[in-house]
């Protein structure tokens, strides 16, 4: 079972890092949390349900070439997958955007049901806000 989990993680990690909203919405749970955890305009609770699809519609216009994640680990235990990775991306105004993550995700019945998301907010705030704010501001939270 272990190894099935590091299996959806990465495939839901791959998706994200791609725009991949189809992909992403076939390895959640619609009742599961994504919480941006940390100071940054972009943290706290959402829900995936509906907005999962909006939440990538967005970050297609903000990161047109997707964050492309470098995994660097994952460890796995019982029904949690840590992930450490760097992202690599270029906002659509032409700023580059590298932030280091962590994933602590938990996986039920094949599916994840909640990502605690770590991650320079500072750079996030920086770099991602503006360009954020110049396609329309972020998702609504569902939470």
């Amino acid at each position: 079972m272990i190894e099935e989990n590091k299996k959806v993680v990465l495939r839901f990690l791959e998706a994200t890092g791609h725009n991949d909203a189809e992909t992403v919405k076939a390895c959640v749970d619609p009742d599961g949390v994504s919480v941006a955890k940390g100071t940054s305009k972009f943290t706290g609770p959402r829900r995936f349900g509906a907005n999962i699809a909006d939440t990538i519609e967005t970050f297609k216009k903000i990161i047109p070439t997707g964050l492309r994640y470098k995994i660097c680990s994952v460890t796995a235990e019982k029904d949690r997958v840590v992930v450490q990775a760097e992202g690599d991306a270029v906002t659509h105004d032409g700023k580059p955007y590298r932030n280091d993550y962590c994933f602590v995700c938990t996986v039920k019945n094949g599916k994840v049901v909640r990502v605690d998301e770590y991650f320079c907010t500072k750079m996030a705030d920086e770099v991602l806000w503006p360009s954020y704010q110049n396609v329309g501001g972020p998702p609504a939270d569902a939470s």
